[in-house]
């Protein structure tokens, strides 16, 4: 039996679980101290980004765990589209918007958080493609041996 789910991957997750509460206190803390200068619209983005990348980040995490842990594809596939859709765009975002008043400790830590984002989009495409590859020779091999197992023995 063969192992599909993927080391590379896994460990960007487990670092990842480690740095996001890093980051989440440096991007609060930077936000407290420049939300006096933003703009109306910009606070209110900020403050929107802020409560949905910490929401989506949970589920996310959770859904890369499992699924590639447990190789199941729906759940690596959820992580890969909360990862290239919501998560990926948001951060870059944060990262290249010079009209947030970007910090460099900001900018440093949403540069990692970005670099881990895009690795596992990446990683997790491969580890998908990998895993729906294996299990539809299975699939396959299954039914081949029932069909195989129904067919009528001459004689």
């Amino acid at each position: 039996c063969e192992i599909l789910s993927s080391l590379p991957l896994q460990m960007s997750l487990y670092f990842n679980v480690y740095f996001f509460p890093f980051w989440w206190l440096v991007t609060v803390a930077i936000l407290y101290l420049k939300y006096p200068i933003l703009t109306d619209y910009y606070k209110f983005i900020l403050v929107t980004i802020m409560i949905l990348v910490s929401l989506t980040e949970l589920i996310r995490l959770y859904l890369g765990y499992v699924g590639n842990l447990l190789e199941k594809v729906p759940e690596l596939a959820g992580f890969w589209l909360l990862t290239l859709l919501p998560q990926l765009p948001t951060i870059l975002f944060l990262l290249f918007n010079e009209g947030l008043k970007i910090h460099s400790l900001e900018r440093a830590a949403h540069s990692i958080f970005a670099a881990f984002l895009s690795f596992q989009v990446v990683a997790a495409f491969f580890t998908l493609k990998r895993m729906v590859n294996t299990l539809a020779t299975r699939f396959r091999l299954t039914e081949f041996h029932r069909l195989e197992e129904q067919r009528p023995v001459p004689g």
